[in-house]
């Protein structure tokens, strides 16, 4: 379109030319002739009107024939030809037509011969590459190996919590099956099935670490236990990944079930309980017993053999419970699972760093016995002992904290001491027992609980003379444990899964300015019932597959039918193959959506005819609570951007363009494929074209025609 009205446009200011030129020279005739001379001329043209204007008509129609075979023989075929050439590099099997004049089929032949010998130098470089990448995959499959056989699960992320690298045990425990359809996947953030504030907490601990240390090649660790979305609890060992700068670049994280332990935890608090209440029933039973046989010494025998009857059951009773809870103690493999081992020193800088603020200032005893290790949850404590200096600062006008830590024979002293009026036991009594919000704890713990759940205990002393308050927290000491020593190897190989995330920054506010070979994408298609989603068409398949970091992840896809509540139509079924009998157990879109925008998470949308999908998608924002605000991309005004010249843009032309395989045509997951498969394509074809990021692609899609249409 935009070529045809250049078209007119130049034929228009031509014919406007050639008619400028003859109103010029009849200007000059008549100012060269006398008034009479003049009048006669004038005459002699106001007679022959009408052939003027015939000739006039003759002169556009001349002109259109003429200029519109130049057009085609050189222009346009020109343009058709640059097009052509364009794509040599994404399908080599592409070639020219031979078209226009005899210049431009010269220069067409010259060029298809130049796209011959590319193929073929391309084929040898394709040739070595493939070599190349068999012994990748052989390292690749040795990795893969490896890693199923771990018995742990295990997750390689970037420094902004991407996942660059998981294997099967790791994505089997993180899947859920809930209705938010949380998944893992390259690229994907770890963030979104683990509270991102243990992660953040454990990052600070190892870079602590690091800064203490002297050792460079020397690599501390960080323990912590989170809570998923399905409610399993894992524990998380961490370890960092360094760059060849030793600065912290990613970190492993390999995790631990540990659900079973703390069920059987539970068992062991209710076997005890159980036991105890057992326990002063026999005893209460046997004294009673015992006082009775006491104050009636001159019993009957057979009342005596009752008492005494009483005291054997009863004691047979106690010691069966007894044997019924060292059974189930024996049974109890692990206790104080969410607890970690920590340098004491590490402990107390944590604290300063977590409760300092401008308004309340920390110090610490600098003689902290570098050898105690202690055995807490060190997130859960620094965060309520950061809400217990946050009360103290409020309503007891504290400004200065003084944090102190010794070592006693067994345990270890943790004080928080300030000075200023004694805190009523009452008001100390409500804030150890209000529910603190710490991640996905569920429900919430109070100051109290957390300091139990690190086997301790807290007192609360004052000074009248020293007008000084002490809060004393009694820990449980650790062995201490060596810091895990990895070292750097001469050559990393990121490249075993060809991902080089450590590299690539994240996606945030300034994500129009990124390039588009470092986005990752969801590339996602639909079937529906009809045409018209306004008029209460719905969707029946929904397939999706991501792209990352220029590479399709086809293991990683989204394909699900959907119930539509209602029948479908012959004309439809013959599009798209699904009849009402597949559809008949399959969930309703109420459900899926929600697993689907998880899926999509943290990526570009790309569809072919975007405007058609996403309307659907609006549509169903009200009955879903679902939106999708990411931006998207469409790969029919791509097309139109890279191949202005082309008349076809449907997928199958613009496939067939760019040398892609249409296979499962007419399938969401299907033309999925084919659509990502066609954007990792066009992608370089618009790089040429000097688009390079997310902004400049939008913008170019926005200005052409098909972008005005709407659903």
């Amino acid at each position: 379109m935009i070529a045809k009205t250049r078209f007119w446009l130049v034929l228009a200011l031509l014919y406007a030319t050639v008619l400028g030129v003859f109103c010029a020279l009849y200007l000059v005739l008549s100012a060269s002739l006398a008034p009479p001379q003049q009048a006669v001329l004038n005459q002699l043209l106001a007679a022959r009107l009408q052939l003027l204007f015939a000739l006039a008509l003759l002169l556009l129609l001349g002109l259109g024939i003429g200029f519109n075979a130049l057009w085609e023989r050189y222009v346009r075929a020109l343009a058709l030809l640059a097009e052509d050439v364009a794509m040599f590099s994404s399908n080599p099997e592409h070639r020219a037509a031979i078209q226009g004049a005899a210049e431009v089929r010269v220069l067409a032949g010259k060029l298809n011969a130049l796209a011959a010998t590319f193929q073929v130098l391309q084929g040898d470089v394709q040739a070595k590459i493939a070599q190349a990448n068999r012994a990748l995959a052989e390292e690749k499959n040795r990795l893969a190996a490896l890693m199923s056989e771990l018995a742990q699960s295990v997750l390689v992320c970037n420094i902004e919590g991407r996942i660059l690298l998981y294997n099967t045990h790791a994505s089997e425990l993180l899947e859920t099956h809930d209705a938010t359809g949380t998944t893992i996947g390259l690229g994907r953030s770890i963030f979104g099935v683990i509270d991102r504030a243990l992660i953040v907490h454990a990052l600070e601990q190892i870079q602590h670490q690091r800064q203490q240390t002297a050792d460079p090649t020397a690599r501390p660790v960080s323990d912590f236990v989170a809570t998923l979305a399905n409610g399993q609890l894992v524990r998380a060992h961490m370890a960092p990944v360094l760059d060849g700068m030793n600065t912290l670049d990613g970190f492993v994280l390999t995790l631990e079930d540990i659900t079973r332990n703390v069920a059987a935890e539970s068992q062991r608090d209710a076997l005890l309980q159980s036991l105890t209440q057992d326990t002063r029933a026999a005893l209460a039973n046997i004294r009673a017993a015992l006082e009775t046989m006491q104050h009636f010494p001159d019993m009957s025998s057979q009342k005596r053999s009752q008492f005494t009857a009483v005291i054997d059951a009863e004691s047979q009773r106690l010691a069966h419970r007894i044997d019924l809870a060292e059974q189930g103690q024996a049974d109890y493999q692990s206790d104080a699972w969410r607890l970690e081992q920590m340098r004491g020193a590490d402990l107390i800088a944590l604290l300063q760093r977590r409760i300092e603020t401008p308004t309340l200032r920390i110090d610490s005893n600098r003689s902290i016995d570098p050898a105690l290790w202690l055995k807490v949850d060190s997130y859960a404590l620094t965060q309520s002992l950061a809400y217990l200096a946050q009360r103290l600062a409020t309503h007891c006008n504290v400004n200065a904290l003084h944090l102190d830590l010794q070592r006693t024979e067994r345990l270890a002293l943790l004080d928080l001491v300030w000075h200023g009026a004694p805190v009523a036991a009452e008001t100390l009594r409500s804030w150890e027992n209000t529910p603190l919000q710490l991640g996905a704890a569920n429900p919430p713990p109070t100051l109290s609980a957390v300091i139990a759940g690190q086997g301790g205990e807290a007192a609360y002393q004052f000074d009248p003379i020293q007008q000084a308050s002490r809060y004393r927290l009694l820990l449980p000491l650790a062995a201490a444990r060596a810091a895990l020593d990895i070292r750097l190897k001469k050559s990393a190989r990121p490249e075993f899964y060809d991902f080089n995330l450590f590299q690539q920054s994240g996606q945030n506010a300034a994500l129009d300015q990124q390039l588009l070979s470092q986005l990752s994408y969801t590339v996602f298609d639909t079937e529906t019932t009809g045409l018209q989603p306004a008029a209460g068409d719905e969707i029946i398949s929904l397939g999706a597959l991501h792209i990352v970091n220029g590479r399709l992840l086809s293991h990683e896809n989204f394909d699900q039918l959907v119930q539509p509540n209602r029948k479908l139509s012959a004309e439809s079924i013959a599009i798209h193959g699904i009849s009402d009998a597949m559809l008949i157990d399959q969930p309703a879109i109420e459900k899926v959506l929600p697993q689907f925008h998880r899926f999509a998470e943290d990526t570009i949308l790309v569809a072919h005819n975007a405007a058609f999908d996403m309307r659907f998608l609006q549509i169903l924002e009200t009955r879903t609570g679902v939106r999708f605000t990411q931006p998207v991309l469409d790969t029919l005004l791509l097309s139109q951007v890279i191949h202005p010249q082309q008349e076809q843009h449907s997928l199958e032309a613009i496939a067939i363009r760019l040398g892609v395989d249409i296979v499962g045509r007419h399938t969401a997951l299907g033309d999925a494929i084919v659509t990502a498969e066609v954007l990792l394509r066009i992608i370089p074809l618009l790089a040429e074209k000097g688009i390079l990021t997310l902004k400049q692609a939008r913008d170019a899609a926005q200005q052409t025609p098909y972008a005005r249409i709407h659903y």
